[in-house]
């Protein structure tokens, strides 16, 4: 006969758990917004190419969808169809715009870190350990089919207006394909970096000039037309060949890019929400090496 006290006890372990795989998103998008130079992005030290929000936009934002990435995590488990995902996304979405006045900070990674944050719960309901690889398989089997429809529709948020005219995939064109930025660049960027003994702001650095590098940012497409987009690609390319965070001046150089990308009122979000949800994959996952400092 089943102990019930046993039973309860396993719940309480699968219910703490998926709370905190959901809790590590809101630590990973706090550790993206600490992030300072980040070109053209909010941090706590200015508000980059933005005159609508800065960082106490961004903390109530978090605030306000703290529960969210639990509650997604939650339905991932319960293996949810993607409507229900996306519902809980809308719902998320509408109380970030609530907390900041109707700016947009966080919703991205409202629909990346959501759909990664389900993965990971359908993985821990099959009784498996996450690696970057079985997260990438559970979001492409579970999910797949309906994100693959998904951009089938034409989207009306600025970065799906430049993606469609310019001829570029967007977040949900790469979250159909298994987000491949981000487990075949960002991740393996990061996991390097602090594998090597980078600190972690210089890691989350470096691990954003990777991926603004090769990343079809649509935010920067929408700011600056595809010549902002390539512009961007290629001064992080030049950084990256110069030694990245490793190089003399590393830090000044960033912040002298960031300087120009504020100029220009360029802004890299979709890297921006890439680097956390690196920064969440170190997190949650097994067999990495090294786990994202707390």
């Amino acid at each position: 006969m089943a102990d019930p006290q046993l039973n309860q006890a396993v719940a309480a372990h699968d219910a703490a758990r998926l709370q905190a795989i959901g809790r590590a998103a809101t630590v990973a998008l706090y550790d993206e917004l600490a992030l300072y130079p980040k070109p053209g992005l909010v941090s706590f030290i200015d508000t980059g190419s933005h005159a609508d929000m800065d960082a106490g936009t961004f903390l109530r934002s978090l605030f306000a969808l703290r529960h969210y990435f639990v509650r997604v995590t939650e339905a991932g488990a319960l293996r949810r169809p993607f409507a229900a995902l996306e519902q809980l996304g809308l719902a998320a979405e509408a109380r970030m715009l609530q907390a900041t006045g109707g700016v947009n900070t966080h919703r991205g990674a409202i629909f990346n870190l959501g759909m990664l944050c389900a993965a990971a719960g359908r993985l821990h309901a099959e009784g498996t350990t996450p690696t970057p690889a079985r997260l990438r398989a559970a979001l492409r089997d579970g999910w797949g089919e309906a994100l693959r429809r998904r951009c089938d529709h034409s989207g009306t948020s600025n970065g799906q207006r430049a993606a469609r005219q310019l001829g570029l995939r967007s977040a949900g064109d790469e979250a159909a394909r298994g987000m491949p930025v981000l487990f075949e660049v960002a991740v393996p960027a990061l996991h390097a970096a602090r594998a090597a003994g980078l600190a972690p702001r210089d890691a989350r650095l470096q691990t954003f000039f990777h991926t603004m590098a090769v990343l079809d940012d649509t935010n920067l497409a929408h700011r600056g037309g595809l010549a902002g987009l390539r512009d961007a690609q290629r001064m992080a390319r030049d950084y990256l060949a110069d030694g990245g965070v490793c190089q003399p001046g590393a830090i000044e150089r960033a912040a002298a890019i960031h300087r120009h990308f504020v100029a220009r009122r360029l802004s890299p979000g979709g890297s921006a929400d890439l680097l956390a949800a690196a920064g969440w994959v170190l997190r949650v996952s097994v067999g990495v090496g090294v786990r994202e400092a707390p």
